[in-house]
């Protein structure tokens, strides 16, 4: 249940919120991990332990034994995620309980289930492996974790297919049909050796055939915020800043993607920008917080956005603020803690050992 953030915290300025902040640090000490996801916003990413993309945090919270409070700076998968990998001792805050994933809500787990059933039925489940992308909920991970499945990120996407192809012939992935497409076709797979399932429509509307045939089913989900990003705006930057460096993330469609300069995950962009020399250009398609973060830290270096817009907002990733950071920070023994059941966490853990095992 969220709770309303109280005046204290909502009336307080950033500079009062961020001594709140550092002085439950300094009292907690090791006993606090704060992290954050790229994507959160300036003020609060800078009060944060570990900034990293979903894979490197991922990694940090199952490293992180002498904490015994990790406060995540995120939405509510990443949270799942840190408490799946944490031990019973440990406890896992999401300061805003109202940030949640409209592409992993895409991926209701009685709709995969419903479709792994019709695989069973035309015989070709026991050809297959499930890859959940990390933009998932706990019981998808566990759906994985129980059919000798695991999960990825953007950054580990290639090597967890080559993980399923060298066990299996068919791999199902799910929610994010645009990473998975761009992921298959880099791999040199076709459109024909792919599938993609729209879990909104009926079993009888299936090509059973060409889901015989299909190497990489694909699951009809995407993130809202890339794909905003169309091929007329990359044309458009580069007749606009002759020189432009455009750089994408791969949850935009293969249109976009094969205009690029470079692709990849957030940790990718990142580095990808701090590589570019004084003076460069850069466009950048992906969330803005991420945008902005990195011309605040490059001004020597044009940083703008793809489209030429302020629309590549991650609402859920906004919600977080440092009021909410603050209060959670200063009342974490009465704050609501983000608790993935038992049975779950199990099977889920399995997926997430065997992610952390192929980057």
């Amino acid at each position: 249940m969220y709770k309303v953030v109280p005046d204290k915290y909502r009336e307080a300025t950033n500079e009062e919120l961020a001594q709140f902040i550092v002085e439950a640090k300094s009292r907690l000490g090791e006993r606090l991990t704060l992290l954050a996801h790229h994507y959160q916003r300036l003020e609060v990413a800078q009060m944060s332990d570990f900034v990293g993309d979903s894979y490197e945090l991922s990694k940090t919270a199952s490293q992180r034994k002498q904490s015994e409070y990790i406060v995540f700076c995120g939405v509510h998968f990443m949270a799942e995620s840190a408490d799946i990998l944490s031990t019973d001792e440990q406890k896992v805050y999401l300061p805003n309980p109202l940030a949640g994933c409209p592409m992993a809500d895409m991926a209701a787990i009685e709709d995969v289930t419903a479709a792994w059933q019709m695989l069973e039925e035309i015989g070709i489940a026991g050809k297959t492996i499930p890859l959940s992308y990390m933009n998932s909920a706990a019981e998808l991970k566990a759906f994985c974790g129980q059919r000798e499945g695991l999960i990825c990120t953007s950054s580990n996407a290639a090597a967890a297919y080559k993980y399923v192809y060298e066990r299996a012939e068919k791999l199902f992935f799910f929610p994010d049909e645009n990473l998975g497409y761009n992921t298959g076709r880099n791999m040199g797979l076709t459109d024909e050796e792919m599938f993609t399932w729209d879990f909104r429509t009926g079993e009888e509307n299936i090509d059973v055939d060409r889901l015989r045939r299909a190497k990489l089913i694909l699951w009809r989900g995407h993130c809202h915020v890339h794909t905003n990003f169309k091929p007329f705006h990359v044309e458009q930057v580069r007749e606009k800043f002759p020189g432009v460096k455009v750089v994408v993330h791969p949850e935009c469609t293969w249109d976009v993607v094969e205009k690029a300069d470079a692709v990849g995950s957030t940790k990718f962009i990142v580095n990808y920008i701090d590589k570019q020399p004084p003076g460069a250009i850069i466009a950048i398609g992906t969330e803005i917080n991420l945008i902005n973060r990195m011309a605040h830290r490059h001004p020597d270096k044009k940083i703008f956005e793809l489209s030429g817009q302020t629309c590549p907002v991650c609402a859920n990733m906004y919600r977080t603020t440092l009021a909410d950071l603050a209060f959670t920070v200063e009342n974490l023994e009465t704050r609501d803690r983000i608790e993935v059941d038992e049975a779950i966490k199990t099977d889920a853990r399995i997926a997430l050992n065997r992610m952390l095992m192929v980057h």
